[in-house]
């Protein structure tokens, strides 16, 4: 693999292959980033404003994750991860041009949006595991934070960017014209990821059956202290944090009564937070006690969703938006990194899809979550949320002592 100079905060951009890998995720979710904001657009339009539809519309997604990241991760562990990944990314294509061209043609409905978004959850339960263990084959082990944390801060530079240029060409070529955008960066995502070189450094060839490999995969993680704690920290703020980012086009519309252009750059204030967040721990280059990090960011992130529900004005929810997208980047990138450390080669790919198996359980948390927000109001509905993740922070790390003592 190539190298060239470079400072230690884009370290890993050294590596030929993995500067491939950055620009292929970078388009993934600039598409997924515009995605959620024109999909969350056409749901309120189509569903007279309606903060359960979105959440229906979330669960169609996320639910796929729970059973079909399982077999993404057997995958990743068996078949080489660039070749899924391309498979994937052809898959999102087709299904985003459908979506468009029911869109812009006045025949789509609700149920579609279910269906469609059923299907791009589960192709994105295979995409997720191999995208994330194919970064430590591209790079040494000692710039696996700082590969990890450059790679999310591409994604959430889309965040920062994907919604708000979403929002402002919603107004010009309404949703159908950014649907099919969102295609032309699934294709360039497609190209981008055919350029790597590199391939699994462990590939399972051993006759062994798909359900055999998840089987070990649940049983390495589960035997595993260190493994274990973090998949548990990583579920808390599935179940708590994320209900934000599902809720956010509601509590703008009750809230603010923002329009797109409006409720895009308030997604863009929090994934700035999210990019300035993982490039400041892609420049740490010795972070000790890392397992003492993560807890302190989980209960801030908590915090921080809390004081937000309180806003109501768009100059007092920023600051708030900005902070939660920070600490979410930073505990989300440092569990990660700490997952792929701590794990084998072998079982890399299972171990991550166990990880994005706890975003298959967002539903949990988004249906329950948007029903109460139809009950008392998305702002209540987002304080209870925030508070219940700083508590469960706080009564983890009170159980697990030897959590804190991770590095």
């Amino acid at each position: 693999m190539k190298r060239f100079s470079s400072p230690h905060i884009f370290e890993s951009f050294q590596y030929r292959d993995f500067r491939w890998l950055w620009l292929g995720s970078f388009a993934n979710f600039m598409a997924l980033g515009m995605q959620m904001m024109a999909r969350g657009w056409l749901v309120l339009r189509l569903s007279n404003d309606s903060p359960f539809a979105l959440s229906l519309v979330m669960i169609a997604f996320s639910l796929p994750m729970t059973c079909m990241s399982l077999i993404g991760g057997a995958l990743a562990d068996r078949y080489h991860r660039k070749h899924i990944l391309m498979t994937v990314q052809a898959g999102n294509t087709l299904m985003t041009l459908l979506l468009a061209t029911l869109d812009l043609t006045g025949l789509i409905r609700f149920w579609h949006l279910i269906v469609i978004g059923f299907a791009n959850g589960s192709l994105m339960a295979i995409n997720m595991p191999s995208r994330q263990a194919l970064i430590s084959d591209l790079v040494p082990k000692d710039n696996v934070m700082n590969a990890v944390s450059l790679n999310n801060s591409g994604t959430n530079l889309t965040r920062t960017i994907g919604p708000a240029l979403a929002g402002i060409l919603i107004v010009y070529i309404d949703t159908a014209g950014v649907f099919y955008i969102i295609s032309g960066c699934y294709i360039f995502s497609f190209f981008s990821l055919a350029m790597i070189r590199t391939y699994n450094r462990s590939v399972s060839a051993d006759g062994k059956s798909m359900t055999k490999d998840i089987r070990e995969g649940l049983k390495y993680a589960v035997k595993d202290s260190t493994l274990r704690g973090l998949i548990i920290t990583l579920f808390m703020p599935v179940f708590f944090g994320f209900s934000l980012i599902v809720l956010l086009p509601a509590w703008g519309r009750e809230a603010l009564q923002v329009e797109a252009d409006s409720l895009g750059i308030l997604m863009m204030i929090m994934g700035s937070g999210s990019l300035v967040g993982t490039l400041i721990l892609a420049a740490i280059r010795n972070l000790n006690h890392r397992g003492t990090w993560l807890l302190i960011i989980g209960a801030l992130w908590g915090g921080g969703m809390a004081l937000f529900s309180a806003s109501t004005a768009y100059a007092v929810a920023m600051p708030f938006l900005f902070l939660v997208g920070f600490m979410s980047a930073v505990f989300m990138a440092l569990n990660m990194t700490l997952l792929q450390t701590y794990s084998s080669d072998a079982m890399r790919g299972r171990i991550m899809s166990i990880a994005m198996m706890s975003f298959g359980a967002m539903p949990l948390s988004t249906l329950p979550f948007g029903a109460i927000a139809e009950w008392i109001g998305t702002p209540n509905a987002l304080l209870l949320s925030g508070v219940m993740l700083t508590i469960l922070t706080i009564v983890f790390t009170v159980a697990n002592p030897k959590f804190r003592e991770i590095d």
